[in-house]
């Protein structure tokens, strides 16, 4: 349920699939809806965008409430559960469609993710930068409905056991005090 205090942030890490999952299980978080940003073509299909050529990125639109999970934590969850050293690709998944992005809603949120990456790259002992792009959020185009909770729907398939259910784990242990109560 929405109120005067959601605010909204669109994270691209990789595979939506994954995201969605990921960010369904945190407090505070009131949606999580997969779908497009970052390229010119009006109202693309799954098919246009895995084809690469679209220059959208697959996304999760996050609703949450900024008194019940910080952007911050949202940041440290986000950065924590991909690569975001990797440019344009997440596991097996490469093309810029897959590509690490934050679309910021607010000039505290593009700040904050500024000063989070700066953050990141000054504490890497390897001097490996991220690459994880920060931009204005524009348009969200909201996917085709069968990927809605797709990991919830589909836990058996084999992408769900061998490449979401890790990282849900991954999630789990490492932030387990921002996690919804069961």
């Amino acid at each position: 349920m929405e109120n005067n205090k959601t605010q909204h942030v669109v994270f691209g890490g990789g595979c939506f699939w994954c995201t969605e999952a990921i960010f369904k299980m945190l407090k505070g978080v009131q949606s999580v809806l997969p779908g497009y940003a970052g390229g010119k073509m009006e109202d693309p299909s799954y098919d246009e965008v895995s084809g690469g050529n679209t220059g959208h990125a697959e996304v999760v639109e996050i609703a949450y409430d900024p008194e019940l999970i910080t952007f911050r934590d949202l940041l440290t969850v986000f950065f924590g559960s991909h690569d975001p050293t990797t440019l344009d690709r997440q596991g097996s998944d490469v093309g810029t469609q897959y590509r690490s992005v934050v679309f910021h809603t607010t000039p505290a949120q593009e700040a904050e993710t500024k000063k989070f990456i700066e953050e990141i790259n000054n504490s890497n002992p390897d001097g490996v930068s991220v690459t994880t792009e920060v931009k204005p959020f524009k348009k969200f185009y909201k996917a085709e409905n069968y990927h809605e909770d797709y990991f919830a729907k589909n836990a058996n398939n084999a992408y769900c056991q061998i490449i979401i259910n890790p990282k849900l784990k991954k999630v789990q242990e490492q932030f387990a005090n921002l996690l919804k109560a069961n």
